[in-house]
């Protein structure tokens, strides 16, 4: 095998001719591309990274908003039933002030009747009683046990003495 030196030299002149018009002209705009393309990946891996951080901050939020939720559902339905306990216990107040409202009512006016039933009794004893008085003189009874009768018998009659 037998080695040109000519060759070599021309091929290692035409290598570095290349490299230069390559330098020159293509490796700056593809390097600039590729630059564009590194800074490109990097910013969508940061935009990931912040929608990513974003999303995770939004399902905290909501998580905390579902919590304050529950929190002030079982506040309202604690002061719901604050508010039937004291309306119940109102509605059971007045029933009971109504009943006693009423019973005492009816004892006035059990005593209102009462006192009126006393009253006729006392005129219609007063009556009987001159009706007694005046058959005792009609009789004019000289025997204190007849008159006694007479008093007890008319005393039957009104409900009395037995």
């Amino acid at each position: 095998m037998h080695i040109l030196w000519e060759n070599i030299a021309i091929t290692i002149l035409s290598f570095i001719l290349l490299y230069a018009l390559l330098q020159k002209f293509a490796f700056s705009k593809l390097f600039a591309i590729m630059e564009q393309r590194r800074e490109l990946v990097m910013g969508q891996m940061n935009e990931a990274a912040q929608t990513r951080q974003q999303a995770a901050q939004y399902v905290e939020d909501q998580k905390k908003a579902l919590e304050q939720a529950r929190k002030d559902a079982q506040e309202i339905i604690e002061r719901s039933r604050q508010t039937s306990s004291k309306q119940a216990e109102q509605m059971l107040e007045q029933a009971k002030e109504e009943a006693v409202r009423l019973k005492t009512e009816a004892v006035r006016d059990i005593e209102n009747e009462k006192n009126k039933a006393v009253e006729e009794l006392r005129s219609e004893l007063g009556t009987v009683s001159v009706k007694i008085a005046s058959k005792l003189i009609q009789r004019e009874v000289s025997n204190g046990k007849a008159q006694e009768e007479l008093v007890d018998q008319y005393l039957k009659e009104v409900g009395g003495r037995p």
